[in-house]
């Protein structure tokens, strides 16, 4: 079975920094894309950050030149750095990965940015 467990969430100052981890198992090979999402209370799940099987990445526009997703195929981890974090960055993010056009998820983790 698809297990995908994030840690890393935190309390953070405005400014601060944070890296997100996500290590997933039963799954075969890395031909597949990784995503964050995130979800704050009374709104949508909305996406973060993608990066593919080859490598290549995207992010929301709110969160571009502040966050790095990143991927270790070895390790099966995907990562999220996340700097200059913002109050309106304070959600549940949620490690994602699409396997043969199906979605799995794992339990979240809490990143909440307040002074």
């Amino acid at each position: 079975q698809v297990q995908l467990v994030e840690s890393g969430g935190g309390l953070v100052q405005p400014g601060g920094s944070l890296r997100l981890s996500c290590v997933a198992s039963g799954i075969i090979g890395t031909r597949y894309a990784m995503g964050w999402y995130r979800q704050a209370p009374g709104k949508q799940r909305e996406l973060v950050a993608i990066v593919t099987g080859a490598g290549s990445t995207n992010y929301a526009d709110s969160v571009k030149g502040r966050f790095t997703i990143s991927r270790d195929n070895a390790k099966k981890t995907v990562y999220l750095q996340m700097n200059t974090l913002k109050p309106e960055d304070t959600a549940v993010y949620y490690c994602n990965a699409n396997l043969q056009n199906r979605f799995y998820w794992g339990q979240g983790t809490q990143v909440t940015v307040s002074s």
